[in-house]
């Protein structure tokens, strides 16, 4: 992950709560950006560069004065901070994370922190830059996956989906390394997720998160070895706020502007599979 925040001042608050945890976001007042459901305040939402802060600049470009919404986009390129932020009033709202994830940062953190509406998928893939198909795997290769609890689980899911390895019976998403029953001679390099796309070079092949593989130039339903399917997949990206403000009507707006079929065909237009909406009340 990029290791600085843009304009540090404007989060010192932050800095307190997460020692030795750092994020890139832009300038912001936390007077002006703090919680409250006054509809004339901007709504301030962390958010991941792509697609997430992407697909809110387009709302914020596009839908919102139009709807009466004022907002204001800060983006995040690690996934702690922006529920810190939200869970401290320091920014109102956040889009950049799934349900399995926010319930492990819930638990592990005591955060309160819950999901509004569901956007978009971000079909987990494997990639590499040495092999040209799931045949060229082979005993004796490294593959990289995200150390996060959740996002190792789905990795080494996809992994076993694709017959890479075996994993004991039930695990499914919340696999460990030490649930795989067979290796099939495969090493495994353990690196924060945003890291994962710099160490494609270094390994044999890496599973990938979707933000970060389009923000690495790849495209995933081009460039994968073998992608997560979408149907009845339960990561769906959300808008999600402190419990309590759900019913911010700025938090209502956009919600619906998320859902919206604008940014429907903005996001098949531009993302092309490799982000796919996933619209819905989120669960």
């Amino acid at each position: 992950m990029r290791n600085q925040i843009k304009t540090l001042a404007a989060f010192t608050g932050i800095t307190a709560l997460a020692v030795g945890l750092t994020a890139c976001g832009t300038a912001s007042d936390p007077a002006a950006s703090g919680s409250g459901d006054d509809a004339s305040k901007p709504l301030v939402v962390a958010a991941s560069p792509t697609p997430h802060a992407d697909i809110l600049t387009y709302v914020k470009d596009n839908l919102a004065e139009k709807a009466g919404l004022k907002l204001e986009v800060k983006e995040f390129t690690d996934y702690v901070l922006p529920n810190t932020a939200t869970q401290d009033g320091q920014v109102d709202a956040n889009y950049f994370q799934h349900k399995p994830y926010l319930d492990d940062f819930n638990k592990k953190n005591k955060t309160t922190i819950v999901p509004v509406v569901d956007v978009h998928l971000e079909p987990l893939g494997l990639y590499s830059q040495k092999l040209k198909s799931l045949k060229d795997v082979k005993p004796g290769q490294t593959v990289a996956v995200p150390n996060d609890t959740t996002n190792e689980g789905r990795a080494l899911k996809l992994l076993a989906d694709n017959g890479l390895i075996a994993l004991k019976p039930g695990v499914g998403a919340d696999a460990k390394l030490s649930d795989i029953t067979d290796k099939k001679g495969l090493e495994f390099k353990e690196l924060e997720a945003a890291t994962v796309p710099r160490a494609l070079s270094d390994v044999d092949a890496a599973v990938i998160n979707g933000n970060y593989a389009i923000e690495a130039k790849l495209t995933p339903a081009k460039d994968a070895l073998a992608l997560e399917k979408s149907e009845g997949n339960p990561y769906a990206n959300f808008l999600a706020v402190k419990d309590g403000n759900e019913d911010d009507p700025r938090v209502r707006k956009l919600a619906e502007l998320l859902n919206s079929p604008e940014v429907k065909k903005y996001i098949e237009d531009t993302y092309k599979g490799s982000v796919v909406p996933a619209f819905g009340a989120a669960k």
